[in-house]
């Protein structure tokens, strides 16, 4: 069995340039031996454990979906906002909920306390992620790209095939 004492865990923080988006979490997984980076499933974990710590008046990151990630969170401590398809949804501690994929969504930290939670995530080899705010799109297969984009007017095979000889010459 391996056991971890998350109060005695290193706290990583993250923050965006500009500094709009900042938070905090606590990696379980990784300190109970999980290789995030490994595409063994024995390694990688079938589940990723974070305690997020959103500081007071704070956005983790940006409004994003999963292509393939499943989220679960439950808060520990304090209150917040969580914007979602349908709107804004107050949270506050001994709340649970979850997100399926491709369900957008972001939290912000009331004023006041730092917003904290427990996250538990599905571990999906070949994961995207999409910003709906933005039109960017994370994509880990296994390495990580971000790419922005239009959508392709063809469809799934535009540019992806020679032209016919025949189209050729009419052009």
């Amino acid at each position: 069995m391996r056991k971890v004492d998350t109060e005695t865990l290193e706290e990583l923080a993250w923050s965006s340039p500009r500094g709009t988006f900042a938070g905090f979490g606590k990696q379980v997984s990784e300190a109970l031996g999980r290789d995030p980076e490994s595409t063994d499933i024995m390694q990688r974990h079938p589940f990723d454990v974070e305690i997020s710590r959103i500081p007071a008046g704070k956005t983790p990151f940006p409004y994003h979906s999963h292509g393939s990630q499943w989220e679960f969170y439950h808060v520990i401590s304090g209150s917040g906002s969580v914007r979602h398809a349908e709107g804004v949804t107050p949270v506050r501690a001994g709340e649970a909920f979850l997100f399926k994929p491709g369900e957008a969504h972001t939290f912000t930290a009331d004023a006041d306390a730092d917003l904290v939670m427990f996250v538990v995530a599905d571990n999906p080899i070949n994961e995207s992620t999409h910003f709906p705010d933005s039109n960017k799109w994370v994509v880990k297969s296994p390495e990580r790209m971000i790419l922005r984009g239009e959508r392709a007017v063809g469809g799934y095979f535009e540019g992806e095939e020679e032209p016919l000889e025949a189209e050729d010459a009419s052009h």
